[in-house]
């Protein structure tokens, strides 16, 4: 069959929107006709070059949409299903998976940086020529193929543009409050960048009953819009909002910070504004390539240091529990959407993204 997908042929230019043909499902593969899928700023970082991956490619991590078909040996997903994508999914059988680390899952971290599905192979070409997939999802497009641990069924009264954002950003967000920290009831909490990430930790503090939720951005719409998902307060970035974060805790500093903005200022910041005995969650990222340089004093005092990449997401168990939380209007969604495209407008999305406008842009998918 072909389909319409954004491709990415050169690093730093526009993606175009071509049709592309689909190979025979496998065995395992679960063939997903796309609703809504979320830009995200890890697409734009192969854009730019930042986060080098084969070209030509088709990007999208963040997707929702109904199962039109299955390979033969496929048990826990049936056609109409609606599915959040999981760009991480594992074989279940491997050193890391046995040992209850799905996300370290080595088919999957041996083969997606080369732009396959975990079995190593592509199921798009254009014409001739093999197209790669992106976070084995590959969601920007009106179909994709996952394999079954990528599929993840919700309720199907989830709306697709919502449901999309569960997929990465709301998992990683919410999951690094509540299975990476496990912050406890009564904490405090700070946040710093207000992002779709950041915004989605701020609610998990929320869940789990945090004393005091403290949001640090250098934007004051996006601190608006944290004070919503559940801050209760707000500083705007500036050379001394360590004085303030510590003016708030009682000079000690917070429990539990996390960082989310992705920066080597905002690292040594949140170092900072950790207190002795506290915890820190390094949710942004840099370029791959950089090195980064700290105060090598702000790692004193029996301070964890934790890197999470997800959220500590078990995609079968979390997916649908947020879902059905967002549907009882305990966890919120709908506000994390700026704006929603065709998808012959995403190179519209993407430059948006770059100048900091907004947290997500979703495309409404056609067929």
């Amino acid at each position: 069959m072909n389909f319409n997908a954004a491709v990415l042929h050169q690093t730093n230019t526009p993606l175009v929107v071509e049709q592309l043909s689909l190979s025979a499902l496998k065995d395992r593969d679960v063939l997903v006709r796309i609703y809504a899928s979320g830009l995200c700023h890890t697409d734009l970082e192969v854009i730019q070059g930042q986060l080098p991956y084969p070209l030509p490619i088709v990007l999208g991590h963040e997707g929702c949409g109904i199962v039109e078909a299955v390979g033969s040996s496929v048990n826990h997903v049936r056609v109409g299903d609606r599915v959040v994508c999981s760009w991480n999914p594992f074989c279940g059988v491997c050193f890391y998976c046995q040992r209850d680390q799905p996300i370290l899952c080595e088919p999957f971290t041996l083969n997606q940086p080369k732009g396959m599905l975990i079995d190593g192979q592509s199921r798009y070409s254009l014409g001739k020529t093999p197209v790669h997939h992106f976070s084995v999802v590959s969601s920007h497009a009106q179909y994709c193929i996952v394999p079954e641990s990528g599929a993840i069924v919700v309720h199907q009264e989830l709306p697709f543009n919502v449901g999309c954002l569960i997929g990465c950003g709301v998992m990683t967000g919410i999951g690094a409050a509540l299975k990476i920290a496990k912050i406890a009831p009564g904490s405090n909490v700070v946040v710093i960048g207000a992002g779709a990430v950041g915004l989605n930790a701020i609610q998990g503090a929320a869940l789990s009953q945090a004393d005091q939720i403290i949001a640090i951005d250098k934007d004051p719409q996006k601190l608006k819009l944290a004070k919503i998902m559940g801050a209760t307060h707000t500083l705007l970035a500036h050379e001394h909002v360590l004085q303030e974060v510590k003016d708030l805790t009682i000079g000690r500093g917070a429990d539990v910070v996390f960082e989310c903005a992705g920066a080597e200022a905002t690292i040594q910041l949140s170092l900072e504004s950790t207190r002795t005995g506290g915890q820190l969650v390094i949710l942004g990222k840099t370029a791959a390539h950089r090195n980064i340089a700290i105060r090598f004093g702000s790692l004193m005092g029996e301070k964890k240091i934790i890197r999470s990449s997800y959220g500590g997401a078990r995609p079968f168990r979390d997916f649908p529990w947020i879902a059905q939380k967002y549907l009882e209007g305990k966890i919120k969604l709908d506000e994390l959407i700026d704006e929603e495209v065709t998808l012959e407008q995403i190179n519209y999305g993407f430059e948006k993204m770059k100048s900091s406008k907004g947290i997500r842009t979703v495309i409404k998918m056609s067929h």
